[in-house]
């Protein structure tokens, strides 16, 4: 399956209208199981019981599910009649998938209401399977393999999809006008490591029933690797920007120097940077187009992502990030011309480290790809300090599903980078600057500080662009036989105050 087939199938169903309030209950064709209590830190105490055993991957299910191609596993329909809170006071409703095909691995499911779980086994009369899906056979061993929440996003009389947990450790979501694009996991191990990468999975969920009044739903997981177990709750809350709330804690089966708190997989494939390389008619496709961090020190990063001849990775030291995303700025449809795609429309995700994240480094994974279908980006934080078996380790964030993330006051935002070759030599840049909130000197006030290593630069060149009425910076330079080249820029007034975010890029031959 492409990676445009596995987006697909989060929207199936499309948009549910609305069912009239009758109380909360359990939907038809769903069968719960008995009672049992669910005090706070249960789940906690689970993941650290799993972390002193070794790991047990979950029971396969049958080969007949997983040998389903993807035509036929995107024709067993959920029926939305047998929606988790369908027909109940609560504003939201949960809808389930089924195993098979891509998704091996099932997930247990629960509901928690007042202090109590009560499991949701696997039913296989909640699916309408079409005349074209083969006969599949019953097992103990089926489980469904994730869920997805609906709620009145973008107008009031339909419930709408915001956010799927479905597949190893990913999950996704939209805010209000948007269309999925990129995913977030619960953690990373190991990314871009010789050896190879290590995903965790979700082996189970709790769903908590959300009331009448509710603007959220409370998602409790379990999750577990070879090399670590780990306790998730996550407040999902749809709007404008639909945000999640997450709190984790984690138990390390071995010594864990190279963990990814945060992960967010995106995909770049061209723009105006490296349209050279792509005989498309699209003149740009990416779900993102750069990282930006806000660090420490308050200091706002915009990185624009490369897709690479060969696999990089980019580290940017720091203490307590203030935030860190992989960011779509680019909202014309004209700057992609894809209307099947809408790449405009991608979400930006935007994590806010909560308190005691301390020293680390904001990584960035570059993969070569030839194909849209590949997700190739990785962005998240690596603590410095290894994590260690025996030990629990606690970090929390709120990750927005946003359109723009929030920029530091009088500072303007890169619109956009190109690049090209200069037939007397040498390559060159050009940077334009938003023209933003701030009161923007003339270009004669203008200073450009840069840097350039190795290689050596051109006189930059400041001027103000006739139509967005905001600055481009514009420069040439020479790698002198360099691979790599590690560029940084930034436009400041008279007296050297910073007017904008500060540009980097790594150019590479």
């Amino acid at each position: 399956m492409d990676r445009r087939q596995f987006l697909a199938l989060a929207a199936i169903s499309g948009a549910l209208l609305a069912r009239p309030a009758q109380g909360l209950g359990v939907s038809p064709g769903i069968k719960l199981g008995a009672a049992e209590p669910f005090p706070p830190g249960r789940v906690a105490d689970m993941a650290a019981r799993l972390a002193r055993r070794p790991f047990v991957p979950p029971p396969p299910i049958p080969s007949a599910w997983t040998d389903l191609d993807y035509d036929q596993y995107r024709q067993i329909l959920f029926r939305p009649a047998s929606a988790l809170w369908r027909g109940g006071d609560s504003p939201f409703e949960a809808q389930l998938f089924p195993p098979g095909f891509y998704f091996r691995e099932g997930v247990s499911l629960a509901l928690v209401e007042n202090g109590t779980a009560r499991p949701v086994p696997f039913n296989r009369d909640v699916f309408r399977f079409a005349p074209g899906v083969p006969e599949l056979p019953a097992s103990e061993a089926l489980n469904y393999s994730g869920f997805r929440l609906h709620a009145a996003l973008n107008a009031p009389d339909r419930r709408e999809e915001f956010t799927v947990f479905q597949g190893a450790s990913y999950f996704r979501g939209v805010g209000r006008g948007q269309v999925y694009g990129l995913s977030a996991r619960g953690l990373a191990i190991d990314t871009a490591e010789a050896d190879g990468e290590e995903f965790p999975i979700f082996r189970a969920f709790w769903i908590e029933t959300p009331g009448r009044d509710a603007v959220s739903v409370r998602v409790h997981a379990l999750l577990d690797s070879p090399s670590v177990a780990g306790a998730y709750r996550f407040d999902v809350t749809p709007g404008e920007a639909s945000v999640m709330d997450v709190e984790a804690m984690l138990f390390p089966r071995r010594d864990l120097p190279h963990v990814g708190l945060a992960p967010l997989t995106s995909m770049f494939l061209h723009d105006a940077t490296n349209r050279y390389r792509f005989d498309d008619f699209r003149p740009a496709v990416h779900d993102s187009e750069g990282l930006m961090v806000v660090n420490g020190n308050g200091e706002q990063l915009w990185r624009p992502l490369a897709n690479p001849h060969r696999l990089q990775v980019s580290q940017f030291l720091d203490r307590n990030p203030r935030g860190f995303g992989l960011v779509q700025r680019s909202r014309a449809l004209a700057a992609f011309n894809d209307l099947e795609a809408r790449y405009d429309k991608r979400p930006s995700a935007w994590v806010e480290p909560g308190e005691g994240w301390g020293a680390g480094a904001v990584t960035l994974v570059e993969i070569p790809t030839s194909r849209e279908i590949n997700d190739n980006i990785v962005a998240y934080w690596r603590p410095t300090q290894a994590m260690m078996p025996g030990g629990r380790y606690r970090f929390g964030y709120r990750l927005s599903w946003c359109w723009q993330p929030p920029v530091l006051p009088g500072l303007v935002k890169v619109a956009g980078t190109a690049m090209g070759a200069k037939p007397e030599g040498g390559r060159l840049v050009v940077i334009d600057f938003e023209p933003g909130g701030a009161n923007l000197p003339e270009p004669g006030e203008v200073v450009a500080d840069m840097t350039i290593r190795p290689g050596r630069a051109s006189a930059p060149v400041i001027e103000r662009h006739p139509v967005s009425g905001g600055l481009r910076l514009a420069f040439t330079f020479d790698p002198q036989d360099a691979n790599a080249v590690e560029l940084r820029a930034q436009i400041r007034d008279a007296n050297r105050r910073p007017l904008s975010e500060v540009w980097l890029y790594r150019w590479t031959n």
